[in-house]
């Protein structure tokens, strides 16, 4: 008789087999035994089973035994740890096995301490129980992920290692990522002091379908300064005096933390001297005093100065600079149009290209001086209301032009370094502050020159002569060819108007055609001039004979023909045969008056008679 309190056997009596038909040799035929079954006896064992006692044993085994069917995360305890496993007990039918490098968190795992598993493997090829400690860390870690980011809960995290742009933070067993502009409220510059700490975040973003998740520490102490900000803005007035950090520096200025508010000081404001970059006044993380200047309406944009705590460098400004007054100074700033000079901490003179030399022939400042520069200057302006100061350097030396007279009197010879050039001459440097102009006509006597690089160019050395001299507006007139003879002197006479020259036709131009007699001398053959005897017309590169009909040495002009060479023969032949027409005719004249006067004489002599 079975035990009742034991529901196992409880239930296999209600399968006895003396109550059934047993399946025999006579009865192999499965369907002959099915026939033949009392199902109606088999349904009765059943229900004999008392249901408290299967009540109870279905709870007995919820409790004690895990359906390994489901991959759930469960709790289990380490009941053994050797070299490379942990070996934990779930109530399975068998107990599982974790790899130790899944605990590589946790040195001080040790036997009785409960951890979450998750059925990996319900059986291996041995017949082991293989559990996982990471896979039910990693989903638990995104269940108390979600929660916390919906819960807005603030979380622990262990920072691993930075990588580009932030940090990795181990937060439940994820790795997740902390950017560099969520470490703090103020840049970071040294990533590397945060590596190996617990610190508190906020879960700020998850991307589930790339299981990403980002996590911020600036966001736990933005609230914090958010209510310290409201408090000292509305603190703020003009003209007060705060102590700040240097939080940042750009190019164009310096950001100041004033305790979770930022202001920021202009390069112009960072000094009364000239400075090039705001690194040459403050650092990183210096404490400083500065004053607040001005702000918006709502005081999110705060501007601060710091040299406005010092007095003005024009105020303490000596009595012995003066007008006339020789000064020392460091040139700071050079420009197109002159040069900075920094004669004091804070106070500037500009000295103008022009006052830089006694040259007329403008130049770049850069010409003269350098960035850096130790130069000596007078002053030649003073404004100590405005603050501003003109100096000069060109006064500290003599004037080239108070002895212009006797060293460059007109007609004298000089050689001068050609300085520029525009389209009507060539500006030439005789000596520092000497400069004369070469017009285009005084360069050549011969050639055609269009413009003025076609014959010089900057830097030759040209010989010159004195033109013309104005003291008073401090010009010069030079010339260059009139250092060589004119060879338009022995032109006039070789080539004066009515001489003959042998000549080939050089070129067919517009109206005409050239004759080139030497490298300086082309004629022009006008179209009618061209006319040979026969009434045709000489042609490119035909040779004949040429009369010079105009000669014109000022303007360089020849004008010659060949169709005079014939021409004027030919007049010189009519005129000589209408001579001797007219003498002829004269001569007849004579004689029929003659006649005339015998003929009444004759008349007069017979009427006498009668």
């Amino acid at each position: 008789m079975a035990d009742e309190n034991n529901p196992v056997e409880a239930q296999e009596e209600a399968k006895a087999p003396e109550q059934q038909p047993q399946a025999t040799a006579e009865t192999t035929n499965p369907q002959e035994f099915i026939d033949n079954f009392d199902w109606d006896k088999y349904q009765e064992g059943i229900e004999r089973v008392d249901e408290n006692q299967l009540s109870e044993f279905e709870d007995l085994v919820a409790k004690n035994f895990v359906d390994t069917a489901h991959e759930e995360v469960v709790l289990g305890k380490v009941v053994n740890i050797t070299d490379r496993e942990a070996i934990i007990d779930i109530n399975a039918k068998s107990e599982g096995v974790i790899s130790l490098n899944e605990f590589r968190y946790n040195p001080d795992l040790k036997v009785g301490d409960e951890v979450e598993v998750l059925i990996d493997i319900r059986e291996d090829k041995s017949g082991q129980l293989v559990l996982s400690h990471r896979k039910a860390r990693t989903i638990k870690a995104w269940d108390r992920v979600n929660d916390a980011h919906d819960k807005e809960e603030v979380v622990q995290g262990f920072v691993k290692c930075r990588t580009k742009g932030g940090m990795i933070v181990d937060v439940f067993g994820i790795e997740a990522f902390l950017p560099g502009s969520q470490i703090d409220v103020k840049p970071i510059r040294d990533y590397d002091q945060f590596v190996g700490k617990n610190m508190e975040f906020k879960v700020v973003k998850i991307n589930h379908e790339f299981k990403n998740v980002v996590v911020s520490h600036k966001a736990l102490i933005e609230a914090d300064i958010e209510e310290q900000k409201k408090e000292i803005i509305g603190q703020l007035e003009k003209g007060q005096v705060l102590e700040g950090v240097v939080k940042n520096i750009t190019s164009y200025g310096v950001f100041i933390d004033l305790g979770g508010v930022d202001g920021l000081v202009h390069i112009t404001d960072l000094s009364w001297s000239r400075i090039n970059h705001p690194s040459e006044i403050v650092e990183l993380d210096q404490k400083l005093n500065v004053v607040i200047l001005d702000f918006d309406d709502n005081k999110s944009r705060i501007q601060l100065g710091l040299k406005q705590l010092e007095k003005h460098p024009w105020e303490a400004l000596g009595d012995a600079i003066e007008v006339g007054a020789k000064v020392k100074g460091k040139i700071v700033v050079i420009a197109d149009y002159g040069a900075f000079v920094e004669v004091a901490e804070g106070v500037e003179g500009l000295v103008h290209v022009s006052e830089m030399s006694w040259s007329t022939h403008l130049r770049s400042a850069q010409d003269f001086v350098n960035v850096g520069d130790e130069v000596e200057a007078q002053v030649l302006t003073l404004d100590r209301e405005e603050r501003k100061m003109s100096l000069g350097i060109k006064q500290l030396t003599p004037d080239p032009w108070t002895d212009i007279t006797s060293k460059y009197p007109v007609g004298s010879r000089h050689k001068g370094i050609v300085r520029n050039f525009t389209n009507f001459g060539v500006f030439l440097e005789l000596e520092e502050g000497i400069d004369g102009l070469i017009y285009i006509s005084d360069l050549s006597w011969t050639k055609k020159i269009k413009h003025p690089s076609e014959f010089v160019a900057v830097g030759d050395t040209l010989e010159v002569e004195v033109l013309e001299l104005d003291v008073e507006g401090r010009k010069l007139s030079l010339g260059h060819k009139q250092t060589t003879e004119n060879p338009w002197d022995k032109y006039e006479t070789e080539f004066a108007e009515g001489s003959v020259h042998e000549a080939k036709i050089t070129d067919i131009v517009d109206k005409g055609a050239t004759i080139t007699f030497n490298e300086d001398i082309v004629a022009f053959i006008p179209s009618r001039h061209l006319e040979k005897e026969d009434g045709s017309k000489l042609g490119k590169g035909n040779e004949a004979s040429f009369k010079i009909i105009e000669f014109n040495k000022d303007f360089k002009r020849v004008v010659a023909s060949h169709t005079a060479m014939f021409k004027e023969q030919e007049a010189k032949n009519l005129k000589e045969t209408k001579k001797r027409l007219d003498s002829q005719a004269e001569e007849s004249k004579t004689t029929l008056g003659d006649a005339n006067a015998q003929l009444q004489a004759l008349k007069d002599k017979m009427e006498s008679n009668e």
